[in-house]
């Protein structure tokens, strides 16, 4: 098993492989283990999540979980942030620290409502300007808060 890193990303019932591909290349690309929480919408051998890997997959630290339920028996002490569209706290107000694990849900459902009422003070979102938008894409929002969290480690 890898050092552990500095983060962790966690897509729960992903549903577009070309998202969780995408995300799988972030990951690769700064060292952060990538946890796929079930139920998936896509089989892992999807043709379009390996193409948006790239050749990089070999180089993706993942763990896949069957369900949060089986997530959290192996990691119930993890300290979580969560994202959500719907949350207020902006994800720049809050200090990350080193393994972290960072919550997104899937892309048309988001995280359960039970999930972010459990853990609404560690709920954040990434404000948009257009009320136009309902949220942004997964990859993109992994992406950002990732990227924010390394930068408050000064690992940018």
């Amino acid at each position: 098993m890898p050092a552990e890193p500095d983060f962790h990303v966690i897509l729960v019932a992903p549903e577009i492989p070309q998202n969780t591909g995408t995300a799988a290349r972030v990951c690769a690309a700064t060292g952060t283990r990538l946890h796929l929480v079930g139920p998936l919408g896509f089989s892992l051998e999807d043709r379009y999540l390996r193409r948006a890997g790239l050749d990089y997959w070999p180089h993706v630290d993942l763990e896949v979980h069957a369900d949060w339920e089986s997530f959290r028996a192996r990691h119930g002490a993890a300290p979580l942030r969560l994202f959500s569209a719907k949350a207020e706290r902006s994800y720049t107000s809050i200090h990350y620290e080193r393994g972290d694990f960072l919550v997104f849900g899937g892309e048309t459902r988001g995280l359960p409502k039970d999930l972010l009422a459990q853990h609404a003070e560690r709920t954040c979102t990434i404000p948009m300007q257009s009320t136009k938008v309902r949220s942004l894409n997964l990859a993109n929002a992994a992406a950002i808060v990732l990227y924010e969290g390394l930068r408050q480690l000064g690992r940018t």
